[in-house]
């Protein structure tokens, strides 16, 4: 009878120790399952903070972009009115509108070189203007040109309205120069 006693208290042990090892088994594999799910969400988050990272800088650049677009345009109105020259009639942004008309007409008619010239030297409040104009957007392509890595945006600009642009008062400049040396 001891024996009994002693084999089924054994057989006791042995199903509670069973038992045991099972709900620990269980309760490791949730844990591990814990684990993975909260390590997708940390990366989740970690993926989510870069994205608003982004999200932040870019709307801080276009903020700043918009600015400093505000800027030039402001020094390009007097310019624009002293040459009587009107801007494009287009959809984009005001800036890349007077600058195009600004362009637009000397290329229909290289007298507006002249014109500019004229006003440059005779107007101080326009020459002001080129210079304002000429050293906000130099500062600009020269703050792109360090800030971005693959040097696409800045060559855009360089390359575009803002470059030509650029080349056109450059030139007018120093025509102007020119005269008065003369």
């Amino acid at each position: 009878m001891e024996n009994i006693i002693i084999f089924v208290l054994f057989g006791t042990i042995i199903a509670i120790s069973g038992l045991c090892l099972y709900f620990i088994q269980k309760t490791n594999a949730r844990i591990t399952n814990m684990n993975k799910t909260l390590d997708h969400q940390y990366n989740l988050i970690v993926k989510l903070q870069s994205v608003l990272k982004n999200k932040y800088a870019t709307n801080a650049i276009a903020e700043n972009a918009e600015m400093i677009y505000q800027d030039l345009l402001q020094s390009l109105i007097p310019i624009m009115a002293a040459i009587d020259i009107m801007p494009r009639n287009t959809p984009e942004h005001p800036l890349w509108r007077a600058l195009g008309g600004i362009m637009d007409e000397y290329a229909k008619n290289p007298f507006a070189l002249e014109k500019l010239r004229r006003c440059i030297k005779l107007d101080t409040e326009v020459a002001r203007n080129i210079d304002n104009y000429m050293r906000r957007a130099d500062n600009f392509l020269h703050h792109l040109t360090i800030t971005e890595p693959d040097g696409l945006l800045s060559s855009t600009f360089t390359d575009g309205l803002l470059g030509q642009s650029l080349t056109f008062f450059a030139q007018a400049k120093q025509l102007a120069a020119q005269q008065s040396q003369k």
